[in-house]
């Protein structure tokens, strides 16, 4: 099985909603299961770390405001 990965988003910094940590998005996939397709990112935790994380879960930082960033 190929995973078709989306790069367009790169570099992109998002807040992970499960953790409130800021990372970098990698890249962007669609993970297939029986009951439906999920889109997923890989991303980059501030220690470095690399994981995977439902796209529900992460909000681009420009997205948010003042108060969200703290």
């Amino acid at each position: 099985m190929t995973i078709e990965k989306d790069r367009t988003m790169f570099g992109t910094k998002i807040l992970n909603q499960k953790t409130n940590e800021m990372g970098l998005l990698i890249y962007t996939w669609t993970n297939k299961f029986a009951d439906g397709d999920i889109p997923f990112a890989t991303c980059v935790d501030p220690n470095g770390k690399r994981y995977n994380i439902e796209m529900d879960s992460i909000r681009p930082t420009e997205d948010l405001d003042d108060d969200e960033l703290k």
